[in-house]
C-alpha cells in the first residue's frame, strides 16, 4: 500500500512538473536560449585564447629557429678557427635549442589540431542556436496567434450566421415592400385615368361609356313591330 501512495505521489509530481513546463514552455525556451548564447560566447573566447597561445607559440618558434640558425653559423665559423671548445659549447646550445623546438612545434600541432575542432564545434553550435532562435520565433508567432484565437468569443460564428440571415430576410422584405409601393402607384395612375376618362365622357365628349337607356328601349319597340 505504501509502494502504491508513493507510486501516486511521484507520479502526481511528475504530472504537476509536466504542466508547469508547459503552461511557461516559451519563457523556459528564452531562458535556455540566453544560456545557450552565453555559453557560445565563453566558447569563442576559449577559442579565442587557444589561438592567442598558438600565435605566442609560433613567435616562440621562430625566435627558436632564428636563434639555431645563428647558433650554427657560429659554431662553423668556431671549427674553421679551430676552437673546438667554442664550437662544443655551440653544439650544446644547438641541442638544447631543438629540443625546445621541438616541444614548441609539438605544442603548436597540439594548438592547431585543438582550434580546429574548437571551431567546428562553434559552428555547429552557433547553427543549432540560429535554427533554435527562428523556432522560438515561430513558436512566439503561433502562441500569439492561439491567444488571438482564443479571445474571440465562442458562438461568434453562430451570432454572425444569424445576423446573415436577418439581413436577408430584412432586405428581401424592403425589396417586397418596393414592389408593393410600385404596384400602388401603377394602380393610382390607372384610377386617374379612368376617372377622367368617364368625366369627359360624362361631358358628352367622346362615345359614351355606357349605352343611353333610351336607345336600348327603341331598339326593343323595333324588334317588336
Amino acid at each position: 500500500m505504501f509502494k502504491m501512495i508513493s507510486t501516486l505521489i511521484r507520479s502526481q509530481s511528475h504530472d504537476t512538473a509536466e504542466a508547469f513546463t508547459d503552461a511557461n514552455a516559451i519563457s523556459i525556451l528564452r531562458q535556455q536560449l540566453r544560456d545557450a548564447a552565453e555559453g557560445l560566447a565563453q566558447a569563442k573566447k576559449a577559442v579565442a585564447v587557444v589561438i592567442a597561445y598558438q600565435a605566442r607559440e609560433m613567435k616562440h618558434a621562430e625566435r627558436l629557429s632564428s636563434q639555431l640558425s645563428d647558433l650554427e653559423e657560429r659554431a662553423l665559423d668556431a671549427i674553421r678557427q679551430e676552437r673546438e671548445e667554442l664550437a662544443g659549447e655551440a653544439a650544446a646550445a644547438m641541442a638544447d635549442t631543438e629540443a625546445e623546438l621541438a616541444s614548441t612545434e609539438k605544442a603548436l600541432a597540439h594548438y592547431r589540431e585543438e582550434i580546429s575542432e574548437l571551431r567546428e564545434q562553434v559552428s555547429l553550435s552557433e547553427q543549432r542556436l540560429r535554427n533554435l532562435q527562428r523556432g522560438k520565433q515561430i513558436a512566439d508567432a503561433t502562441e500569439r496567434t492561439q491567444k488571438l484565437r482564443g479571445t474571440m468569443p465562442t458562438g461568434v460564428h453562430a451570432s454572425l450566421r444569424e445576423a446573415e440571415t436577418t439581413l436577408e430576410r430584412l432586405q428581401s422584405r424592403q425589396r417586397h415592400a418596393e414592389e408593393v409601393e410600385f404596384a400602388l402607384l401603377e394602380l393610382n395612375k390607372n384610377s386617374s385615368a379612368s376617372s377622367t376618362v368617364s368625366r369627359l365622357a360624362a361631358a358628352g365628349c367622346g362615345d359614351p361609356l355606357k349605352t343611353d337607356v333610351s336607345r336600348i328601349l327603341e331598339r326593343l319597340r323595333c324588334k317588336i313591330s
